[in-house]
């Protein structure tokens, strides 16, 4: 218990620390950018950045992984502070803390297994996409200094660590190129341009809203989606994050980490929130890897406000730019063109439809759902492949079944049988084939009473045990006065 402590909070502590106040620098702009989405003062998501940082680092699941305000929980509350306000969205963002722990104790990260590779690399790919897109608007356009900026800016991210590694290249960048800017007096847009940011901490108080059921009939809905979306962006992350250190993170604890997380937003004023991967890469690649960094990021980022924030929101966002531009080049998986070749061709599909859906609805959950039930589709149409072969033998005619026969196969496989036999010994024989479901049995007794209708005495055999004993459940031939052998 001990080793462990000190190895998820003071193994790396050094780069945790420095990784930490670079993602809280990185933190603020989008924050901001996040609350004027959600149509929120920017407090609301610096607010909700600050308490959901520090708290995952604390009960969270996985170290190094870094949560606060997401652009995808953002466009779910617009409606609801629409027509609503504010304290109705801090009671859902209560609320879906709630029904997150629920998941987390009911142990839903085990349907991760069920979100196939293909999709895995789509998700990252389309993350990727939008985090550069996002950057667009703060530099296409603008002035020839924001691309000079934004050049230096990655000129310096790269080329930085070759020579020099003992502080994170970015950190070095934004300090750099925010004197540089400040002091030659260069006309570039500012993170305050984004939002007026208020020097003061989080207060606890409770949502100034009905309590009664009117009240939880209109956050429910939006509480389940921002929790569904949460966490499946959160386990993906995680799961990213594990390949990224070659470690091991425990998901259910991650979940109920979220719920947590987001109890506590909704009393200090922030809304709901999730693991970013973008930052979430941003603090790997500055060298933070435990528990102490997510910490730090959360700390930093209030600490930054409270402090520096007249400096803060002096910070160019070319600057920032450049930082998340390389965040998107890092997250993209580039061996995705080869995947693309070699992989088959169902599994490609499901990729490219999982990245075009998720970067057309910038909608992360619609993509991923999108791209599990294509890959579950095309798995039953790959499988749903059924033959029948004939032989004739000992005056007896026997019909050899191979493949799977369930919903998807029946039709495919009654078509197969010549139903013109007449007063003959059929054997029909399961030994290379498996039973699944009552519609696979229907088929059966479809087939065995077309026979009979004949005059053909009709056996079944080779049922393994599991599929014996769903015939003999469900069957109706086996209802019948003329009951037939099985073997």
């Amino acid at each position: 218990m001990l080793g462990k402590l000190r190895k998820d909070w003071f193994s790396n502590v050094r780069g945790d620390l420095l990784a930490g106040l670079v993602v809280a620098l990185a933190l603020i702009p989008e924050a901001i950018a996040f609350s004027i989405i959600a149509g929120v003062d920017p407090m609301v998501g610096l607010y909700a950045s600050f308490c959901i940082a520090v708290v995952t680092a604390i009960v969270g699941g996985r170290p190094g992984m870094i949560s606060a305000a997401t652009g995808a929980m953002a466009l779910l509350i617009v409606p609801l502070v629409k027509e609503h306000g504010v304290n109705y969205l801090l009671a859902a963002t209560v609320l879906t803390g709630v029904i997150q722990c629920i998941f987390g104790l009911l142990k839903v990260a085990k349907l991760m297994k069920f979100i196939p590779r293909a999709v895995m690399i789509g998700f990252v790919n389309a993350l990727a996409i939008l985090i550069f897109m996002a950057q667009i608007p703060h530099f296409v356009g603008i002035s020839t200094m924001t691309y000079v900026f934004v050049g230096i800016t990655l000129l310096i991210v790269y080329v930085l660590p070759k020579f020099f590694k003992a502080i994170p290249a970015p950190l070095i960048a934004i300090v750099l190129l925010t004197a540089a800017a400040i002091v030659s007096g260069i006309n570039l847009g500012t993170v305050g341009d984004l939002g007026n940011i208020t020097q003061s901490l989080p207060m606890f108080f409770i949502p100034n809203v009905p309590f009664n059921l009117e009240t939880l009939q209109i956050i429910f809905p939006y509480s389940v989606a921002l929790a569904i979306v949460g966490l499946l962006e959160s386990l993906l992350t995680a799961s990213i994050l594990d390949d990224m250190t070659s470690s091991d993170s425990n998901k259910n604890k991650e979940a109920r980490g979220q719920g947590i997380a987001n109890i506590i937003t909704g009393f200090f004023g922030g809304m709901a929130g999730c693991a970013m991967i973008g930052q979430t890469v941003i603090n790997v690649k500055s060298g933070g890897r435990g528990r102490l960094s997510t910490l730090i990021s959360g700390l930093f980022l209030m600490l930054l406000i409270l402090l520096l924030g007249d400096l803060v929101v002096k910070i160019p966002m070319a600057v920032l730019v450049g930082i998340m531009i390389m965040v998107s080049i890092g997250t993209f998986d580039w061996s995705s063109f080869s995947y693309l070749r070699k992989a088959p061709k169902s599994d490609a599909a499901v990729m490219l439809v999982t990245v075009i859906l998720v970067v057309a609805t910038h909608d992360l959950s619609i993509g991923v759902i999108a791209g599990v039930i294509l890959s579950a589709i095309l798995f039953v149409a790959k499988i749903s492949t059924i033959r029948i072969y004939r032989r004739e033998l000992d005056h007896k005619t026997l019909f050899d079944v191979e493949g799977q026969l369930f919903f998807a196969s029946v039709e495919r496989f009654v078509e197969s049988f010549d139903f013109s036999i007449e007063n003959t010994n059929l054997i029909i024989n399961f030994e290379n084939s498996h039973i699944w479901d009552d519609s696979a049995v229907g088929a059966i007794d479809k087939v065995v009473i077309k026979y009979r209708e004949n005059n053909n005495v009709v056996t079944i055999t080779g049922l393994n045990s599991a599929s014996k004993k769903t015939v003999d459940k469900l069957a109706v031939y086996n209802d019948v006065n003329a009951k037939l052998s099985t073997h």
